[in-house]
């Protein structure tokens, strides 16, 4: 579940990004660019008034109009420097046994990068769905070990140890261990509509 979605504001970006996007070929979802069951949940006036959309409905609209998660989440950086603490982020994402994702922040520029925190319980995992060709994973574990499953092999990342990989295979990220592993991801989106040409 997500902590701290805006959903009235998150509703009218998307709607507004959408309208922008007319005429330019969608990446996935119906004609206007944006996936037509999930924009529902998050432009329907109705709909948000109910409930946030959940975080992987937030992950899935990102990929489909080519922006990051925190460009919904957030508007335009105001500063030249950001520096962002953890605890004034709420997490993205929550597991039942306490494991958490928090997206610190988003870079800015024609390839956005995002920068999360996560902290994975022994044995929780969080599954993820494919993202768009071109995005590019990083995960770095700072304290305890983890369990990277990428399109469905297992690959063990101790502290001090760092993998990449190509985002656009089904993956997972587990804890393993008897302590929680505490890790920095960073997520690398390819070149945007306007980059590009």
């Amino acid at each position: 579940m997500i902590a701290h979605a805006r959903p009235e504001a998150l509703g009218q970006w998307c709607a507004s990004h959408r309208r922008s996007r007319r005429g330019r070929r969608p990446t996935g979802g119906d004609s206007d660019g944006g996936p037509g069951p999930v924009r529902g949940e998050v432009e329907h006036p109705d709909l948000v008034a109910v409930g946030n959309p959940n975080f992987a409905t937030l992950v899935r609209l990102a990929d489909t109009l080519g922006v990051s998660v925190s460009a919904l989440m957030e508007g335009p950086a105001e500063d030249r420097v950001r520096v962002v603490s953890a605890d004034a982020v709420m997490p993205l994402w929550a597991g039942e046994r306490g494991s958490e994702a928090r997206l610190m922040l988003t870079t800015t520029g024609p390839a956005p990068v995002e920068v999360w925190r996560w902290r994975l319980q022994p044995g929780e995992e969080y599954p993820s769905h494919p993202h768009q060709a071109g995005v590019v994973e990083t995960v770095s574990v700072t304290s305890g070990r983890m369990t990277l499953v990428v399109d469905g092999a297992e690959h063990p990342v101790h502290a001090g140890q760092t993998a990449a990989f190509d985002g656009d295979a089904p993956h997972t990220y587990r804890g393993a261990g008897d302590e929680p592993c505490h890790l920095i991801m960073t997520v690398h989106l390819p070149p945007g509509p306007a980059a590009a040409g």
